[in-house]
């Protein structure tokens, strides 16, 4: 396993990030399809065990067990030194007017509940989940520092907005001399390239890591365009992601896998992985075979006609992943 730093900062992370939404207890939040502690556990265990050191989850997954199930699978196998904990804050599955946001209340409340699930006294990575249109980014941005500052995190990230907005909140850090984001956790794989055109240029300008969410499409790219999955079949989020017009591209990468003789997963995070702008993509494993095939595209190299014929087929669309 290759590491790299997370952007322009020291953070040094594997080149694959171990998407932790998959794990949580059944019956909490509202995801049907999430694996319980003695089934995540062990995919845990196998991602320390191929040199993974990078887990991402989030305060709102699995209505905060997914925080406490690697948490406790991380304490029991792993130095908290030698590992790098992600987490995000906006949803929180409180009642209205509390039940998401990035005020000042809300980020200093939830940095306190992801700790005490996590079981640690900070986090390496604090994101924040989506954009707040109702909090003043200044508001937003001063609490951030104020949390690094105390010690319950190292580094500030973001997640899925509009390059003006993020572009933005660079500049108010810098103004006010407060923490600044090293990364950007948006939604990018071969069916939805949007973030090429302005996103991902600023990051490169700004010394932003990226680490995308969905590299692998929520599984549309590993798999026939018509075949379900006990996720796919009851993940309205994902749902509203892709369309009809994206078989031909689900169609190049089985061509490749075909003829490479690999499983289909390996060539489209392959892709991702080649992109210059992209640090660590952050995939989701319901089994150890999900997180080898991650593992291999970290070595696998596409040639100049091969990313062509996947990249060739793709239309531009709205940018969608923002909700």
């Amino acid at each position: 396993m290759d590491y790299v730093n997370l952007g322009t900062s020291g953070l040094r992370v594997s080149r694959i990030s171990l998407g932790c939404m998959t794990f949580g207890e059944p019956g909490r939040g509202t995801h049907e399809w999430t694996l319980p502690e003695e089934q995540s556990r062990p995919i845990i265990a196998h991602a320390l065990e191929t040199g993974i050191n990078f887990f991402d989850t989030a305060n709102s997954y699995s209505a905060g067990s997914s925080e406490e199930i690697v948490g406790r699978a991380l304490r029991d196998v792993a130095d908290r030194d030698d590992v790098v904990i992600a987490t995000k804050v906006f949803h929180n599955g409180r009642k209205a007017p509390y039940e998401r946001g990035l005020s000042r209340k809300a980020i200093m409340t939830e940095i306190d509940g992801s700790l005490r699930r996590l079981g640690t006294d900070h986090v390496d990575l604090y994101q924040i989940h989506r954009w707040d249109p109702l909090t003043p980014i200044e508001e937003t941005l001063e609490a951030l520092h104020d949390v690094v500052k105390a010690g319950k995190a190292r580094y500030i990230g973001a997640s899925s907005m509009y390059a003006w907005q993020f572009a933005k909140a660079l500049h108010v850090s810098e103004r006010n001399g407060w923490t600044r984001f090293i990364s950007m956790q948006d939604h990018y794989n071969l069916l939805h390239r949007e973030e090429e055109r302005e996103m991902h240029p600023l990051c490169l300008d700004e010394g932003v890591g990226v680490i995308p969410w969905s590299p692998l499409a929520r599984g549309r790219l590993t798999r026939d365009w018509d075949s379900t999955t006990e996720r796919s079949s009851t993940d309205a989020f994902g749902s509203t992601l892709y369309t009809d017009d994206d078989r031909t591209i689900v169609d190049a990468v089985a061509a490749i896998a075909d003829r490479r003789g690999i499983p289909r997963a390996q060539v489209a995070l392959a892709w991702v992985l080649h992109q210059a702008a992209v640090t660590a993509p952050i995939i989701g494993a319901r089994t150890i075979s999900h997180l080898d095939d991650a593992v291999a595209a970290t070595t696998l190299r596409l040639d100049d006609d091969e990313i062509a014929a996947l990249e060739a087929p793709y239309r531009p669309r709205p940018v969608v992943g923002f909700g």
